[in-house]
């Protein structure tokens, strides 16, 4: 979707609101393929006393894996965005202003796409108190107990030799 602002420009104070559905089935984050349902996207652009401010709210549900139990999940995920936009940069280069083509036109697919993606969590939990899998026997400790045998300390082997055979030495 490309959004024309050369008339925004023209007009302090003048609002251009927007609404998208972004694609991303396709797409791949950590091996895996989260976007199962759309990215909706809505925002407005507004020039206040001749400066272009973009406000945005992407909103998706996420179909991802925990990385502690292995346990597939949804979760919901919300991104705030703000930039300012600009038809030309006076003094180079600058990070925080998106710059508009020739025409005064903005793609917004490929920025909301990119803006989404940075903020996608590098880790990714069913929930904050997840006990993952068990590194021995690989129980999902969330679901049952670990089925690893307790090492016992050498120096008390002995005694556990002891307790097993009941302390029936004669």
């Amino acid at each position: 979707m490309k959004l024309n602002l050369k008339r925004l420009a023209q007009e302090p104070g003048a609002v251009l609101p927007f609404h998208l559905e972004l694609d991303m089935a396709q797409m791949e984050w950590n091996g895996q393929r989260p976007f199962s349902y759309g990215v909706r996207v809505d925002g407005r652009v507004r020039n206040m006393a001749g400066a272009m401010l973009l406000n945005a709210r992407l909103t998706a549900v996420l179909s991802l894996v925990c990385d502690r139990c292995a346990q597939p999940f949804e979760r919901e995920k919300t991104v705030e965005y703000e930039t300012l936009l600009a038809m030309e940069l006076a003094n180079g280069e600058n990070d925080d202003i998106v710059l508009l083509d020739k025409d005064g036109e903005l793609e917004l697919d490929g920025l909301m796409q990119e803006v989404f993606l940075l903020e996608m969590d590098t880790k990714n939990l069913c929930n904050q108190d997840c006990r993952g899998l068990c590194p021995g026997c690989g129980a999902d400790l969330n679901h049952e107990p670990c089925r690893c045998k307790k090492e016992i300390d050498p120096r008390l082997a002995k005694l556990a030799q002891l307790l097993e055979d009941g302390g029936d030495k004669k």
